[in-house]
């Protein structure tokens, strides 16, 4: 029995078929990125704007303010629970911001559950 030679594909029509697959594959990608960019949004500049304005969330600073405000005060401990802070993180804004940029008066005494702090000065509490 003789033995069949299997043809070999020709280099031109192997190269087609991948030719045809590629040029697919680019097509395909190139409808994505045109309907992506369609989909986004206008730039910030051109939205329209809305009638009520945005509801502003209160400051992690803002909050420690004002438990400094209290007469009762605040401890560190306390404070830190309420901005979700390491305890140096409140010493240091005690220290910088409190006293030093806004210029408080910050007193402090000792109570039952530790080292109470309070803003002493009331004309300047008023101010900021």
């Amino acid at each position: 029995m003789p033995k069949t030679k299997s043809k070999r594909k020709t280099a031109s029509s192997a190269s087609d078929s991948k030719t045809k697959t590629r040029n697919s594959v680019r097509q395909t990608t190139a409808r994505k990125t045109v309907q992506l960019k369609l989909v986004t949004k206008p730039p910030a500049h051109q939205q329209p704007q809305s009638a009520q304005p945005t509801a502003r969330r209160e400051s992690k600073k803002a909050h420690i303010i004002a438990m400094l405000r209290t007469p009762g005060g605040a401890t560190i401990e306390a404070m830190a629970r309420a901005a979700k802070w390491q305890p140096h993180s409140v010493r240091g804004f005690l220290a910088g911001v409190v006293r030093k940029k806004l210029g408080f008066t910050l007193a402090s005494a000792d109570g039952e559950n530790g080292r109470v702090y309070r803003i002493t000065d009331r004309m300047a509490s008023g101010a900021a």
